[in-house]
Order: structure tokens, then C-alpha cells, then sequence
């Protein structure tokens, strides 16, 4: 008893709307900063001060686990930039053993990553001069050279770019040994700039861009035979397809490629490899459906009407139902939902979360929440969803159609405001006296008050609602954010906390479900010896 009332006063605090909320373990606030961090500005926090709050919790976690949530969010969450950052700074407070080597090793992915990785720690290191990467992290760079020697030559070529670091800088520094001849040849045209340039759609479609063409009309057929060609080849990477997809229906490529295009989309086993976030989906479904030209007023009705002679803009409904097909591919292995167990969804869209992930993104944190919601409901028999703002409102979307129904709800938002009033959807379970097993918010966690009705609060809401209605009701608070607080204590059975923007996170369903934590996912993780 002692312990637990000890816990409900000293991890007390104010959340960023001047809410009370709790403060989370430090692994577990690490876990929520990592996995939803595009290293840029959030609405609450800065990118340098999210950077600070890390480096901080690193030091207060244990390095094995600082090391896994590396690897875990490098391979499961889809991040790229974040656990190079986070090895960065494991590399500075940890040495003794391999851990930076055997971590190092398990977040490069790429060959660029080796660069990226040297350019971070270099960032972050401060360093300045000459040799900005003397005194390189030992273990770091026997990580580095195991890395390199997972490489062929035609991933080198692929990502071997002239920034501020290069390919032939990072071999010189690390130093890695070629396990064979054929390696120590490849290494030596990292050296003398000799690798050859791989067949890759930006390569070829760069040199098609550097040649003259006799008029808008011969320069589109050019095109378009390219694109038919880099369909063929195989060689157009899943992500690539996505990004391109109004570029290839611009061209006017033939309806067999077309069929070939959306046949791959489609495919569960290219979905499985691709690995992509539930959202390039949605960004890809809303390209086709809300195009927007980037083309210059003074030639734009030349450039259309020579691209548009050979363009297939009616097939695009084929397209939208390939990008549903493999969405719904993506959602295929959520599991622990029987027509019986009912679930309610509500999706935070307030103004917090009414803000784009990065800079070159269109996607906002309140279209992750959909859009992992509607996951959801499709593997869901007995489900309602809502959204939540000034007030909540349930909203009735059909199942079958996830990128449809995340559509609907987002053109729908605005019906309930934005504020954060997710007490509101517990409230009216209450009120309405309405079971449910599972409720699950999506959300940022920055839950508040906004009607100064006596300081409403989630946290009041749940245990009535647990104590007259629903004994045996689960709250899962998805965060969105990770700004490091929540609303309701973690330190119970009935509470669970889960982030990040991949429909991964439903993996760690299964071990809440068995008296676990989201951080099992993590510990789990093996690191290479």
C-alpha cells in the first residue's frame, strides 16, 4: 500500500495543456519519445529540446535497453534517423564491451546508413576542423566495418552520393576487412570512384531528363516508354512505386504495365517485404484522388495537354482499389479480436494533433490515428469509432474500405472541434451505461478540460466507469507524440500504454494481453554477438 501511494503523488505532473497527468519510467518515456520522432518540431516541443529530454533519459536506462529500442525501432517501427541518433549517444556514455559494436551493426540497414551514421555522430559530437571524425568511437567503427561487408556493389553504387561524407571516407576511416578477394576488389572501386552506376528508376530517369527532345509530344513518349521499361525491369523499388504512382499515370503507360503496377501493389508478399508506414498508403491514396500540379503556371496547359494525349486518369479507380487491397494485406495478422469482444476506437483530432510529421510530409498526427484506427476496425466484428475534440461523436464507417474510411472521418473532424476533450468518450460510455471490453484512444496524450466544467478528468471518468459499468474493461492510450506524460497511471492492470506510427505496434498487443508491457517487444529484441 505504501508503495503504491507513493507512486500516485511523486510521478504527478502537468501535461503540456496544464492538465494533470503522470510521468512515465524512464525507459518507458524513452520508448514514446523514439518511436514517434521524425527528428522535427512537434506541437509541443521543439526538435532540440526533444533531442535534450533524450539524452537525458539515455543516461537514466539501462545501455542494453537503450541499445534494443535502437534495433527495435530501426526494425520494426520503420525509423531511420532516430536510432542513429540513439547509438550516437549510446557511444558516449557506454564502453567496456561490444554493445555499440553489436548495436551499431544491427540499426544499419542501407549502405548510405554507414554515411548517415558518420554524419550524425559527427553532429552531435560537435566536431569541428579538419578531422571531424578523429577519435571515432572504437566500437562504433568495428560495428561499421561488420556493416560493410553485408553490401554488394550494386547497393554501394545505389547510395553512393557526394555528401559531405562519402562512401570512399567512411571505408578509410573504418577500416573494414574484405572477407574474400571479390570483396577487397569492390572495396577498391569505393576508393578510386569506380563503381558502377546500378539501373535504378532515379538514375535512368535523370539521364532521360538530361537529353533534348524535338518537342513536348516526342519527350512524353520518351517518357513513358521509360516507365514501361522500369515496370518491367523489376527493379522499381515498392516505396518508389508509391511515390510514383500519378507520375506513371501521367505518363500514359499501357494498360498491360498498368495491370502489372497494380498487381504489385496488391501483392501481401511485396506488402510484407516493403515494410512501409500504414500512412504512405494514405499519402499515396490522397495524391490520386486530390492531385495537385507542381508545374508552373507559364507551361502548364503545354506540358498537360502533350502529357494527358497518352494518360490513363480512368484507370485510377484500379489504383485505389490495389492501395485498399494492400492495406488491408498490412492488416491481415492484428490479432486478439473475436466477434465478441467489443471494442470502441476514438481518434484524438484536435488542434495539437492537427500538424504534419516533418516538413516534407502532408501527414498529420491525427491522420496516423485514423488511419491506425481503421486498421483496427477491420479486424474488429464487434467495434464503434469516433473522433473526440471540443466534444465526441461516433461515426459509422463501413469496414471493408480502410483508406476510404480514414477519408471519411477526416473530412469529418471538424464536427467536434478541437480541443482535447478525451474524458468525453468515457463519459458517455458511462452515462449511457454501455460495455465495453477494449477503448482505445489514439491520441497525444495532452487530455484536458477545455469546458472548466470542476476540472473534468479521463482518470475520474475510467475508475467510475470500471466501479458501476465495465469491471473488466481495458483502456489502451495509443500515443501519437511521446511528449513523456499520461493521463491516466500505467502502474495498473487495466491501463496500457503503446506508441509509434507502424502498424507494428499491434504486435505488442498480444504481450499486453498476457500481463506484459509494450517494453517486452523491446527487451525481446536479440542483439548479434
Amino acid at each position: 500500500m505504501k508503495f503504491n501511494l507513493l507512486s500516485k503523488t511523486k510521478n504527478q505532473a502537468v501535461n503540456h495543456a496544464g492538465e494533470k497527468a503522470y510521468v512515465l519510467s524512464p525507459e518507458m518515456e524513452l520508448y514514446t519519445a523514439v518511436v514517434t520522432w521524425s527528428l522535427n518540431d512537434s506541437f509541443y516541443e521543439k526538435d532540440e529540446a526533444r533531442l535534450t529530454r533524450l539524452q537525458k533519459l539515455i543516461t537514466a536506462c539501462d545501455p542494453v535497453f537503450v541499445g534494443k529500442l535502437a534495433i527495435y525501432a530501426r526494425t520494426k517501427m520503420y525509423l531511420r534517423s532516430v536510432p542513429l541518433v540513439l547509438v550516437t549517444e549510446l557511444a558516449k556514455v557506454h564502453s567496456g564491451d561490444n554493445l555499440v559494436a553489436r548495436v551499431t551493426d544491427g540499426v544499419i540497414g542501407r549502405a548510405d546508413e554507414i554515411t548517415e551514421l558518420l554524419a550524425c555522430y559527427e553532429t552531435l559530437n560537435k566536431r569541428t576542423g579538419i578531422k571531424k571524425l578523429n577519435r571515432l568511437s572504437k566500437q562504433m567503427q568495428k560495428g561499421l566495418s561488420t556493416a560493410f561487408n553485408r553490401f554488394d556493389e550494386y547497393q554501394f553504387g545505389k547510395y553512393n552520393r557526394d555528401g559531405a561524407i562519402k562512401l570512399r571516407d567512411a571505408l578509410f576511416l573504418v577500416h573494414p576487412k574484405a572477407k574474400d578477394e571479390l570483396q577487397q576488389v569492390l572495396f577498391n572501386k569505393i576508393v578510386s570512384g569506380d563503381l558502377q552506376t546500378p539501373y535504378t528508376w532515379e538514375t535512368e530517369l535523370s539521364a532521360l531528363g538530361q537529353l533534348n527532345f524535338d518537342s513536348e509530344e516526342a519527350k512524353a513518349i520518351a517518357f513513358r516508354a521509360k516507365w514501361e521499361e522500369l515496370i518491367d525491369s523489376g527493379k522499381l523499388g515498392y516505396m518508389a512505386l508509391l511515390r510514383n504512382l500519378r507520375n506513371i499515370q501521367e505518363a500514359g503507360v499501357s494498360y498491360a504495365h498498368f495491370e502489372k503496377v497494380c498487381a504489385r501493389l496488391a501483392d501481401a508478399d511485396e506488402v510484407a517485404k516493403a515494410k512501409q508506414f500504414p500512412f504512405r498508403y494514405l499519402a499515396a491514396y490522397r495524391e490520386l484522388i486530390n492531385p495537385v500540379t507542381t508545374v508552373p503556371a507559364q507551361s502548364l496547359v503545354k506540358k498537360l495537354t502533350a502529357l494527358m494525349q497518352g494518360s490513363n486518369k480512368g484507370y485510377t479507380g484500379e489504383l485505389l482499389d490495389a492501395l485498399e487491397k494492400a492495406v488491408q494485406a498490412s492488416a491481415a495478422n492484428i490479432k486478439g479480436f473475436d466477434h465478441e469482444t467489443r471494442v470502441l476506437l476514438a481518434c484524438d483530432v484536435s488542434g495539437s494533433m492537427n500538424r504534419v510529421i516533418s516538413a516534407k510530409s502532408k501527414i498529420m498526427n491525427y491522420d496516423i490515428g485514423l488511419m491506425l484506427a481503421m486498421l483496427l476496425q477491420s479486424r474488429c466484428k464487434n467495434v464503434q469509432v469516433g473522433l473526440f475534440g471540443d466534444s465526441w461523436k461516433t461515426i459509422t464507417v463501413p469496414r471493408a474500405s480502410i483508406l476510404a474510411g480514414v477519408q471519411e472521418l477526416y473530412k469529418r473532424a471538424n464536427e467536434v472541434g478541437y480541443s482535447t476533450n478525451g474524458y468525453l468518450v468515457v463519459k458517455d460510455l458511462l452515462d449511457r451505461h454501455v460495455q465495453m471490453d477494449k477503448v482505445m484512444l489514439f491520441t497525444d496524450c495532452q487530455l484536458w478540460d477545455s469546458k472548466a466544467e470542476g476540472s473534468q478528468h479521463i482518470e475520474f471518468y475510467w475508475n467510475r466507469y470500471k466501479a458501476k459499468v465495465a469491471p473488466g474493461a481495458k483502456l489502451y492510450l495509443f500515443d501519437l507524440a511521446g511528449y513523456g506524460q499520461a493521463p491516466l497511471q500505467i502502474l495498473r492492470n487495466d491501463v496500457y500504454l503503446v506508441a509509434g506510427w507502424s502498424d507494428k505496434v499491434f504486435e505488442v498487443l498480444a504481450a499486453l494481453e498476457n500481463g506484459g508491457s509494450a517494453l517486452d517487444a523491446i527487451n525481446n529484441i536479440e542483439l548479434a554477438r
